[in-house]
């Protein structure tokens, strides 16, 4: 995910505004996770936060990560209990490498009663 700096996006200092550094990362691992998942599964956002590390100048960017692995866990854990409440990292970074902030999202992800119900 990339961000550019525009007039709506910046503050009054010229950074990019806090709430449009999280909007960038809120829904991904969300989206991804009911996208990788499969279908039987009910997926939300929980809750999240966001560390501010430096002022956000220019172009920031994000990129989002699940592995086959993380995927298997959260599908082996939910064999044996009800739900999973997985916590998942990114960091936004600005042109330069630098990290401007780091968010945590942590997600809400159970069985569908109607897989359950078909099994």
């Amino acid at each position: 995910m990339e961000l550019r700096s525009h007039w709506w996006n910046r503050n009054y200092v010229g950074t990019h505004y806090g709430g449009s550094l999280y909007s960038m990362v809120d829904p991904f691992y969300m989206l991804m996770l009911i996208e990788n998942l499969g279908g039987g599964y009910v997926v939300w956002d929980k809750s999240a936060t966001i560390d501010f590390k430096r002022p956000g100048r220019g172009t920031v960017k994000a990129s989002f990560r699940i592995t086959e692995e993380q995927l298997d866990e959260i599908r082996g854990s939910l064999e044996s209990a009800e739900k999973a409440e997985p916590t998942f990292r990114v960091e936004i970074v600005d042109s330069t490498g630098d990290v401007v902030a780091k968010a945590a999202k942590v997600l809400h992800i159970r069985k569908s009663a109607r897989r359950v119900a078909n099994l």
